[in-house]
């Protein structure tokens, strides 16, 4: 006999956006949830977009131009399609030809870096590129993503919906720091709704954020969950926890993920999946959130099809350390404690 299942109804939208800005929730273990995003930073740009236009900051026909990775870039390119703007990118040496070609369809222009012997080579020109088009053309509005707090007001909604989703267990959110706008946005707006949340914070080594821009990463290409300038968004006393992991890490964990969960997704959700599975081990009373906060198909060539030199991340386990003086490849973990940033003169490399 068949058994009757409930059927869930569809939703027609009026606007792409708002089916892809919607996780699926994906369970990975009795404790770990996996947040799968299409592209999470539509919640970024869309909540952003709305909120200068209700205030008049920007107008319909204006021009905003941002410095982006790829995955922001789609969202912002999507937000201004959807609202009557137009789109510039700065692009990273590492958008490739699949997301050029839809900036580019969906009306953006795009100005992409050439290649760079690291990435925070790539993010400073980035950067300077943006600096100089707007001495150019002052009518052009700077996103900065990186450092306006316009971006936290997706993620609110967000959180709402993860609220509801997940109503009694007590919740640790797993995932890359990045701006800071999506994991610090949605944790402060669970806490503000009086839920006790544990936020952990993932970096790639190299990274100023959490002060590891002393070490090196050869094949580091974990664009979008660190930094080598400062990023104002981040707000370092929203987290508990912070965990390093370096590129052949993030790798396994990317694989794994596929292998074990049949999910496909980007290279900082391969590293935010093996942080997880450590903590949800040693703290099995709380239910894990990992934010997946893209797809895999940019990592195809350099992490999916060297999936035979994947590392099986169940055997390795992080070096726990009680200071950044401690910290070591290829993967460190420490208790922040929501400590504020102390100053080092490196906040103003912007």
């Amino acid at each position: 006999m068949l058994r009757t299942r409930t059927r869930t109804p569809l939703v027609i939208h009026d606007h792409v956006t708002d089916a892809l800005k919607t996780p699926a929730l994906i369970r990975l273990a009795d404790n770990v949830i996996l947040a799968r995003f299409e592209t999470m930073k539509v919640y970024a740009a869309l909540g952003a977009v709305r909120a200068l236009l209700d205030a008049g900051t920007i107008r319909p026909g204006q021009t905003l131009v941002d410095s982006s990775s790829g995955i922001y870039a789609l969202a912002l390119a999507l937000a201004c399609h959807r609202y009557g703007l137009r789109c510039h990118i700065v692009a990273s040496t590492t958008v490739d030809a699949t997301m050029r070609a839809q900036l580019e369809i969906l009306g953006a222009t795009v100005d992409q870096m050439p290649p760079s012997a690291n990435l925070g080579l790539d993010q400073q020109r980035r950067v300077a590129r943006v600096r100089q088009l707007l001495a150019e053309n002052p009518d052009l509005h700077w996103m900065r993503q990186y450092h306006d707090p316009v971006h936290y007001l997706g993620y609110h909604e967000l959180a709402g919906l993860i609220a509801d989703a997940l109503p009694d267990a007590d919740l640790t959110v797993v995932g890359s720091v990045g701006t800071g706008s999506s994991t610090g946005g949605m944790t402060e707006a669970l806490r503000g709704l009086g839920r006790g949340v544990r936020l952990v914070g993932i970096q790639p080594f190299g990274s100023v954020t959490f002060g590891a821009d002393r070490f090196a990463d050869p094949e580091a290409i974990i664009a979008g969950i660190g930094s080598s300038v400062w990023f104002d968004n981040v707000h370092h006393e929203l987290y508990d926890t912070i965990h390093w992991i370096d590129f052949r890490h993030a790798m396994g964990g990317a694989v794994h993920l596929l292998r074990g969960h049949a999910v496909f997704a980007g290279l900082s959700t391969g590293a935010t999946y093996l942080a997880a599975g450590w903590e949800a081990r040693r703290h099995p009373d709380r239910m894990h959130l990992v934010i997946g906060a893209d797809t895999g198909h940019r990592y195809v060539e350099r992490v999916f099809a060297r999936h035979a030199e994947a590392i099986d991340p169940t055997r390795t386990r992080p070096l726990e350390i009680t200071s950044l003086a401690e910290l070591a490849l290829p993967w460190s973990v420490l208790e922040w404690r929501r400590q504020p940033w102390r100053k080092t003169g490196t906040e103003s490399n912007r």
